[in-house]
């Protein structure tokens, strides 16, 4: 069973940066694509970006495009989610997932593994 905890929320000031870090046990990422979505209060979860289980593909939702970054270290079984220029509109809460398989998937259904989330606050 794959293990999910996510960290590096917290409240920013509109234009300000945070960094998300996603740290799996209980399998390698290595063979895991991962996904990062975000629930407002009253919303659904949105997916914000994915990238493939080698690390070299991803794909941006297009409200964060050119402002969020998505990587992973294989190594040290973390993605992460370089968060840039952030706006009021980008506070959530901030949820990583994972599944098997090469692909980038946008839907919540598609993930078989979650984190519990971290919050991001921006202010304006």
């Amino acid at each position: 069973q794959v293990q999910l905890v996510e960290s590096g929320g917290g409240l920013a000031q509109a234009g300000g940066s945070l960094r998300l870090s996603c740290t799996a046990s209980g399998h390698s990422l290595s063979s895991l694509g991962m996904g990062w979505f975000r629930q407002a209060p009253g919303k659904d979860r949105e997916y914000v970006a994915g990238i493939n289980w080698s690390g070299d593909g991803t794909y941006y939702a297009e409200s964060v495009k050119g402002r969020f970054v998505i990587s992973k270290d294989n190594a040290r079984d973390t993605g992460y989610l370089q968060m840039d220029n952030l706006n009021p509109e980008d506070t959530a809460m901030y949820y990583c997932a994972a599944r098997p398989g090469t692909m980038i998937w946008l839907n919540v259904d598609k993930y078989d593994y979650w984190g519990r989330g971290t919050q991001v606050t921006v202010s304006s």
